[in-house]
């Protein structure tokens, strides 16, 4: 006779998530929580309000400051890791908390099919490939800030499940980019609406980035790729 099921300890949210996204949705979401109590003049006293200004001028991504570096070939640390860090300083709550669902729906998807060492090794490559879009494409003075470019790694990596699953259907892989196509089209929308930036390089670096290391991922991918080079 079966148990009956115990409905008396309801199971955690976080236990049907990978390890490796509730870390980095943690860490994304506890940066923005103490910039945000900050703000608020809830700790660190009235230094704390300008605290989000700080990180940004800090840790933020400038085109202009990369310019420098590569005109004068001189590469300090404290400006090569804005590469990356740009990702954990967010404009407001509501700009992190979009990023967070992004990566705790996708990210989920992505962990379960690869594991938890490539949602880590996705995250870092698409922040990576996001920043460097950004400055080679783009002649901005804006900042770019955000992990967007790594939550578009994880629709990247989503799209390349799809595209590889329908490809065994034998149905048509074009449909596998539907979300990216649909993401892309609100923001041309709401460029041409309201103006804005040009993040969407960025994004765009992300998504490409995601796909390429999903693709590299899949067991054998390397070894065929060595052999076709080798064919040619």
């Amino acid at each position: 006779m079966s148990e009956d099921p115990d409905y008396s300890r309801p199971e955690s949210p976080f236990n049907a998530l990978p390890p490796m996204v509730v870390a980095i949705a943690l860490v994304l979401g506890g940066v923005e929580l103490v910039l945000q109590l900050g703000s608020l003049g809830l700790i660190g006293g009235q230094e704390a309000v300008g605290w989000r200004i700080a990180a940004m001028e800090d840790y933020g991504f400038f085109d202009t400051i990369f310019e420098a570096m590569r005109a004068q070939g001189v590469w300090p640390f404290e400006h090569v890791r804005r590469f990356f860090t740009y990702a954990f300083v967010h404009y407001s709550i509501t700009h992190a908390l979009m990023v967070l669902v992004f990566i705790l729906a996708l990210g989920k998807m992505v962990g379960e099919t690869f594991g938890n060492f490539a949602v880590l090794v996705i995250f870092v490559v698409s922040t990576l490939a996001g920043s460097l879009g950004f400055a080679l494409v783009l002649n901005s003075a804006t900042p770019l800030l955000g992990a967007y470019p790594a939550a578009y790694g994880f629709i990247g990596a989503y799209t390349f499940i799809l595209w590889l699953g329908l490809g065994q259907l034998h149905e048509n892989r074009l449909r596998a980019f539907t979300l990216i196509g649909f993401l892309m089209g609100l923001q041309l929308v709401y460029g041409l609406l309201f103006g804005g930036s040009a993040d969407w390089i960025a994004d765009l670096s992300g998504f490409v980035a995601g796909f390429v290391v999903a693709g590299l991922l899949v067991p054998g991918a390397i070894g065929r790729i060595v052999m076709r080079l080798r064919r040619r």
